[in-house]
């Protein structure tokens, strides 16, 4: 077992980049690593039963596994779903580029990703056609990394309901995407702290005060082409 120090902050949100100005306490957690949820390094066709694609219906779109990466190549949107509820604490950590060469959909943009996703009127979650606003209706956390032709970052938590609450819209270049960059993203959720890292920097951290426990994770994105390798996530005691 794995100990690992966290300062964990209380407040209610909180950002990297500077600014919220709220005063806040820190507290030390010891966390412990307990269990590897998920190992993935893409290294065989995508398992439809593991893997639930819903993928707008446009031309020259694909989801595939290609040289050991999960490829997301699409004129429009596109979710890959990990079908295995996460529960409690948890990190999620991957590598991800968003592809810039001569291809159909290249476009820098939509680095994005679901989690903890849950949808309040079907335990069914895996319903939906790709489009983004399919989704409005689900309870989950999302950021949009270099979203809106890589102008902004955002970090929201749907309601459920419709309501998508921003909690963090970063748009400078160091919070924006870089063509055919290795990003390393890593996600925790530790007794309602809720944090995105990107390349080791932390872009966002907001405790939740009526978190999301379970739900789904997924990748998403929306006309663009990604790969995407080493996907790892564990299970985290407090």
């Amino acid at each position: 077992m794995i100990r690992v120090c966290l300062m964990v902050i209380t407040g209610i949100v909180l950002a990297s980049c500077g600014g919220s100005g709220k005063k806040t306490a820190t507290r030390e957690v010891t966390v412990h690593t307990n269990e590897v949820l998920v190992e993935e390094g893409f290294s065989k066709p995508l398992d439809s039963n593991r893997w639930k694609v819903e993928m707008d219906d446009q031309p020259n779109s694909l989801v595939t596994v290609k040289d050991g990466k999960l490829v997301l190549d699409t004129k429009g949107g596109v979710t890959v779903w990990l079908n295995q509820k996460l529960e409690g604490n948890i990190e999620i950590t991957y590598k991800r580029q968003v592809v810039m060469a001569d291809g159909t959909n290249d476009r820098l943009s939509d680095l994005n990703q679901f989690w903890m996703a849950t949808d309040p009127r079907n335990d069914n979650l895996f319903t939906r056609g790709g489009k983004f606003q399919e989704y409005d209706s689900l309870s989950m956390y999302y950021v949009g990394f270099g979203g809106n032709y890589n102008g902004t970052t955002r970090f929201r938590e749907y309601q459920g309901d419709g309501e998508k609450t921003l909690l963090f819209d970063l748009d400078d270049e160091a919070h924006l995407l870089k063509p055919n960059h290795w990003y390393t993203i890593k996600i925790s959720v530790v007794d309602g702290l809720v944090s995105y890292w990107v390349d080791g920097e932390k872009f966002f951290e907001y405790q939740d005060e009526t978190p999301l426990t379970e739900g789904y994770f997924g990748f998403r994105s929306t006309w663009s082409r990604h790969e995407i390798d080493d996907l790892r996530i564990i299970s985290l005691e407090s």
